[in-house]
């Protein structure tokens, strides 16, 4: 199986990459996300380590149940040859009615069929009021015209 763009990356496939992945996990479908990683892929996320797809939906189903209304945007930061470098902020809101902005970095590494073999995340939560948001999208793909990080000033 391949999940093209294929590495090595160029400025464009890369960015293409990181949108994809973007509108992956804005569907908030565990088993659709996990198809683009290797069946057993390395992740580090936060201060949690697993492998393999079978965790990563365990995980991004768990990870959905408690960020409800969860809107993620991405952006490239660097890439080279089978990597790629990514920032991300994404806002949702606890079962209670919190909201909050979760910034963070990833570091990316594919294997030869575009899928990912390791994903390492460090990522850190503000809480935020309500009014404050400033990802306004129905659920689902971010729309083209909606500004990235970089020109929400994030």
């Amino acid at each position: 199986m391949t999940r093209p763009p294929l590495p090595p990356f160029t400025h464009e496939t890369a960015l293409a990459k990181v949108r994809g992945a973007e509108d992956a996990w804005n569907t908030r479908d565990p088993e659709r996300v996990a198809g683009a990683y290797t069946v057993d892929s390395q992740w580090r996320n936060r201060s949690q380590f697993f492998t393999g797809r079978e965790e990563i939906v365990v995980f991004l189903t768990r990870k959905w149940q408690r960020e409800l209304e969860y809107r993620l945007i991405k952006e490239l930061w660097a890439f080279e040859g089978n990597r790629i470098a990514v920032r991300f902020a994404y806002e949702s809101h606890d079962d209670s009615g919190n909201w909050f902005r979760s910034y963070g970095n990833e570091n990316w590494e594919f294997d030869e069929n575009g899928l990912m073999r390791r994903r390492h995340a460090s990522i850190n939560d503000l809480p935020i009021r309500a009014d404050e948001r400033l990802y306004h999208w129905p659920q689902g793909r971010r729309p083209d015209d909606h500004p990235g990080l970089s020109e929400l000033g994030l």
